[in-house]
């Protein structure tokens, strides 16, 4: 029983806990704070019932609430309904009180509307008299600004804008302040700044007028002043020959630039119509109107912006000076090109300088000097390159004198113009190439119009004529009665003429360069050396290997080069003398005529040698051999002879030349007997090649025999002394070669060339064994074909035989020679 009780306890205990979790679920659902996931998530996760229960709970608990809910509206419903009845009786009320409001408000407004009227008279009167007062204490506050206002447009309409500046500072200042607070004067302070900037506007305008009309002066400006300075340069060289200082040299001259007035520079422009008449003098201001600079600057100091004028300023005149700058194309054609061109940069630096004086802070030193250095390689690098297509020396050298007259006056103004006189240097080198190609031209047309001959004298003043144009002396012809000759040719003193003509064209060029003495001798020297070994040398040169130039007019030339090498030393005496620099002077140049001549002697000399040579060739290419010939003519070639005489008479002119002067005569026989020895080698050797070209195929005996006559010929032209000065044989040794040859086929001594061969005193010490060999096989096989019946004669076998063995033995000592080597 106990254990049967004690169950169902715990079974009541059950129930009541599952509905207690219930009534805890309800009470979240109904308090819509926890969220309702957890809770039904709690009910729905007990039992499988528990829907079912929760649901009749849920029922349960709805009945309860209605039943609630009707008990409060039983309870207040008999209270409503009174509250309703009171509220109908009141309406009656209200109705009859509102009609009473209205009906006393209306009397009440017809009452008052005559008071209403009086008092608004009354108000209105007391404000006009109230703003009557007003006005007139604002008008006399007003008044002064009003007038200042008109005082303003009046100064903006007569161009007064300094004094409009300054009244409107009064009006901002003074005036504006005390009504600032009315329309009127909230448009005049909005108008100042427009009038500031009209102001601003106006004078920019007329700087840019002033700017447009010193760009259209500036060339007139800077002719005025480099006008000026050449006079004073002239003065000054006037003033230093009165002082007795010598005229050679080239002295830096004193420029002291007068300072004008501080509001003014002066520029000076003569005009020389008379000398009785006074200088014109113009100034920079009676030229440009410089007033609207000035009054620009004060302006935009005064509104404080003084710095932007300033950079506008600069920055325009940095563009017009980049205009001025550039050249025009054609301006190394004429001179009056380089003119205005320096004359437009003169002005834009004389009126530079002037502003600089003249004014506190808008151009400063530093500006301009930073400005010239721009210009200054700008003009440098215009100059190099159109200078580069000047051909004119004249114009070279007016260009020259501009830049002197450009840097002077621009030095006069403190500018530096060392760099100037650097790129003059350079220019000297340009005007020198221009004097060497016109020189070179005249040197040309002096050899074309030459005879070269000797010059003929008939009379003593014929004589000192040509002695006053050549420093010629040689007491030998001196002796000799007229008429007679001078050994140079026309050519020689019109030479020595010109170089001395280009030592002063060169010398032009170098005065007034601020350059020593010492400094302009050496240019000159070193223009001069340029003028020999290289203008006249190369003349020299193209005139000996132009084809019409024979072998009299190339000895002559070789005389002329001798008298002009020693009339190099007159050359440096002159050079000397007008330089006033004595010659042992350490660091005085020499001239290098010796070596030019020298070598135009050395290549005349080779010059006939080779035109010799090739003579001789044209004779030799006539020559017409029967290589198969049986027997010799009995006499030498008729074009060998030919050959011989055209020698005799060439070497006859070498004999025949003036020899009135030892060294003459020692130079003509020295150059005679080297063509001589050259030709008889020339044709020695030529007829050896002859005889050996690989063409010729077979030579016969009786053209050996032929070929030997024609060269016993040349050797009784070797022996008959052609030219005088040989010693001996010297010259029959040219033909050894061929006349060992020669003996060795014609006396057909094959043993003794063999046994002594390589013996000092062989008999044929001259003849090659492959040259042997060669002449030998050309021999043999016209044998072969010659005597087709050789075979049938003993004589002629056994010299076939001979032949053959022989030539096994010459080719042995080729062979042993070839690996010998």
């Amino acid at each position: 029983m106990a254990r049967k009780s004690k169950s169902k306890l715990s079974e009541l205990y059950v129930e009541e806990n599952k509905d207690q979790i219930y009534e805890n679920a309800l009470a979240e659902i109904q308090s819509f704070e926890l969220p309702l996931g957890t809770t039904l998530r709690s009910v729905y996760d007990d039992q499988p019932n528990a829907h079912q229960r929760f649901m009749e709970k849920l029922d349960a608990c709805i009945r309860n609430h209605d039943r609630e809910i009707e008990k409060m509206c039983n309870f207040h419903h008999q209270g409503f309904v009174d509250a309703i009845t009171e509220l109908l009786k009141v309406r009656a009320d209200a109705e009859k009180l509102k009609v009473q409001v209205t009906d006393t408000n209306r009397r009440l407004q017809d009452a008052g509307k005559e008071v209403i009227a009086q008092t608004e008279e009354i108000i209105r009167c007391r404000v006009q008299q109230r703003n009557i007062t007003t006005v007139v204490e604002k008008l006399q506050l007003c008044l002064p600004v009003l007038e200042m206002y008109s005082k303003l447009k009046e100064q903006m309409n007569v161009k007064r804008y300094y004094s409009a500046l300054k009244t409107m500072e009064q009006l901002e200042n003074l005036y504006l302040p005390r009504v600032s607070q009315y329309r009127f004067c909230q448009i005049m302070i909005e108008n100042l700044p427009k009038l500031r900037e009209e102001i601003k506007e106006i004078s920019m305008s007329d700087l840019k007028d002033f700017l447009e009309s010193i760009r259209k002066h500036s060339d007139r400006i800077g002719e005025t002043a480099m006008k000026q300075a050449q006079q004073q340069k002239t003065f000054s060289t006037a003033l230093q020959k009165q002082n007795n200082v010598n005229y050679g040299r080239n002295m830096h001259l004193v420029r002291s630039r007068i300072l004008e007035s501080k509001n003014e520079i002066t520029l000076k422009r003569t005009f020389e119509e008379d000398d009785e008449h006074e200088e014109e003098v113009l100034t920079a201001q009676d030229l440009v109107d410089f007033s609207p600079v000035y009054r620009c600057l004060h302006i935009y100091s005064v509104l404080g912006d003084g710095e932007i004028f300033e950079n506008y300023y600069r920055k325009q005149r940095r563009k017009q000076a980049r205009l001025v700058l550039q050249p025009q194309s054609s301006m190394h054609e004429t001179v009056e090109g380089y003119r205005r061109y320096f004359s437009q940069i003169v002005g834009f630096f004389v009126v530079e300088d002037h502003i600089l004086h003249v004014t506190q802070g808008l151009v400063t030193r530093t500006y301009t000097d930073e400005l010239w250095n721009m210009a200054l390689a700008k003009i440098i690098a215009v100059l190099r390159t159109h200078s580069s297509y000047c051909s004119d020396p004249d114009l070279v050298l007016e260009l020259k004198n501009l830049i002197v007259v450009f840097a002077d006056t621009l030095q006069g103004y403190g500018f530096p113009v060392n760099r100037l006189f650097d790129l003059l240097f350079e220019i000297r080198d340009q005007y020198n190439e221009t004097l060497l190609k016109k020189w070179s031209g005249l040197f040309r047309d002096i050899f074309e119009a030459d005879n070269y001959s000797p010059i003929p004298v008939a009379n003593e003043e014929e004589y000192k004529i040509v002695i006053s144009k050549f420093p010629f002396q040689d007491p030998e012809l001196d002796k000799q009665s007229f008429p007679k000759k001078l050994p140079m040719s026309q050519s020689v003193p019109q030479i020595y003429i010109q170089v001395k003509e280009f030592i002063y064209a060169s010398l032009k060029f170098s005065e007034s360069l601020h350059r020593s003495s010492t400094e302009i001798d050496d240019m000159l020297r070193k223009s001069t050396n340029l003028l020999l070994t290289r203008t006249l040398s190369s003349c020299l040169q193209n005139l000996i290997k132009k084809p019409h130039i024979g072998l009299t007019e190339l000895v002559q030339i070789i005389i002329n080069t001798t008298h002009l090498e020693q009339a190099c030393k007159y050359l440096e005496d002159f050079i000397s003398n007008i330089t006033n620099i004595s010659q042992v002077t350490v660091h005085t140049a020499r001239l290098y005529g010796l070596s030019t001549f020298k070598d135009a002697r050395h290549a005349a000399e080779g010059e006939i040698y080779t035109k010799l040579n090739q003579k001789i060739d044209e004779f030799i290419q006539i020559a017409d051999y029967d290589w198969t010939m049986s027997e010799s003519d009995g006499r030498a070639s008729g074009y060998l002879m030919d050959l011989i005489n055209f020698l005799r008479s060439t070497f006859q002119v070498f004999t025949h030349l003036p020899n009135n002067n030892n060294d003459h005569a020692a130079m003509s026989g020295k150059v005679a007997q080297t063509a001589c020895m050259s030709a008889c080698q020339h044709l020695s050797m030529s007829l050896m090649q002859m005889l050996l070209d690989s063409e010729l195929k077979q030579i016969s005996m009786g053209a050996i025999q032929q070929f030997n006559l024609d060269v016993i010929q040349c050797e009784l032209f070797a022996s008959s002394e052609p030219v005088p000065g040989f010693q001996g044989d010297t010259l029959q040794l040219a033909f050894i070669d061929l006349r060992q040859l020669l003996d060795l086929f014609m006396v057909w001594d094959w043993s003794t060339y063999l046994a002594d061969y390589g013996q000092a005193t062989s008999k044929y010490l001259r003849v090659n064994p492959s040259t042997a060999l060669t002449l030998l096989e050309k021999m043999r096989d016209s044998s072969k074909k010659n005597n087709i019946f050789a075979q049938f004669r003993k004589n002629d076998r056994d010299k076939q035989k001979l032949i053959e063995t022989v030539v096994k033995q010459l080719r042995s000592l080729v062979n042993g020679m070839s690996q010998h080597t």
